[in-house]
């Protein structure tokens, strides 16, 4: 979907994107073979461009920073499977505050292995660790998760695309928390942490610190688990949706 997208060129918004695609201009490679071709209303031909062929570049380097801006919030999800080689999804357990030493673990999930980094053991290593990603999948991770990494970790500061799944999701009808969408949507949990809250997690992580107690330890690092492993498919369903949804007011056009 990145390579269909113009919205992130500047001065190109979506009727102009939608204007392009309706005279069959839906890649970047038919735009840069023929700019003449396409009329796409005020906006400068050679600035437009130059700003494909450098999304070109962006994209063959795998310098995520590039969309980013022009992406935004709101249309991050057409980058998740051109950068499917360096995304993670993410989410963090907390000991129920939102303070600088409140984060109990950080999960990761890279489609492939899962890595829980814990507080008094590994937790330390997160800033180098996210920073061989190039996409970061989350659920309410603006509001949350993030600005909390960012206080624990001073001086940190997230330049990877954000693919935050609650607002994205809220954009073909799914509301709701988390558990409550995959619900919806039949995406099962292990029964082992199949009806475990937030609160449940604060309550595991403090028996766990008073009890010393490792099953309870486990326990916690199976709901997180089940937190990111299940943002893939959320990820996957939204993607899949959003796209039919984008595409559809698409109409080819005469001139």
């Amino acid at each position: 979907m990145l390579r269909q997208t113009f919205l992130h060129v500047p001065g190109v918004g979506r009727r102009t994107e939608l204007r392009l695609w309706g005279q069959g201009c839906d890649d970047w490679s038919l735009f840069l073979a023929d700019p003449a071709k396409y009329s796409f209303g005020r906006s400068d031909r050679e600035s437009v461009r130059r700003a494909i062929e450098q999304s070109e570049e962006a994209l063959g380097e795998g310098r995520h920073q590039f969309f980013r801006r022009g992406l935004g919030r709101i249309n991050a999800w057409r980058a998740l499977p051109e950068f499917a080689g360096s995304r993670v999804y993410l989410d963090i357990e907390t000991d129920g505050g939102q303070g600088e030493s409140s984060i109990t673990m950080i999960g990761l999930y890279d489609g492939r292995d899962f890595k829980c980094l814990v507080q008094g053991e590994d937790l330390a290593n997160f800033p180098d660790i996210i920073s061989h990603y190039s996409v970061i999948v989350t659920f309410a991770g603006w509001m949350f998760d993030l600005p909390v990494l960012e206080r624990a970790f001073g001086g940190l500061r997230f330049d990877q695309i954000h693919v935050d799944l609650c607002p994205t999701l809220r954009q073909v009808g799914l509301r709701g928390g988390l558990k409550r969408i995959e619900r919806e949507l039949g995406v099962a949990r292990d029964g082992e942490v199949d009806g475990l809250t937030g609160l449940d997690a604060v309550r595991l992580w403090r028996r766990y610190k008073r009890f010393d107690d490792e099953a309870a330890l486990q326990r916690l690092i199976a709901y997180n688990r089940a937190d990111v492993v299940n943002l893939e498919r959320l990820s996957q369903i939204a993607y899949d949706r959003l796209r039919r949804q984008t595409m559809l007011p698409v109409q080819p056009t005469l001139w």
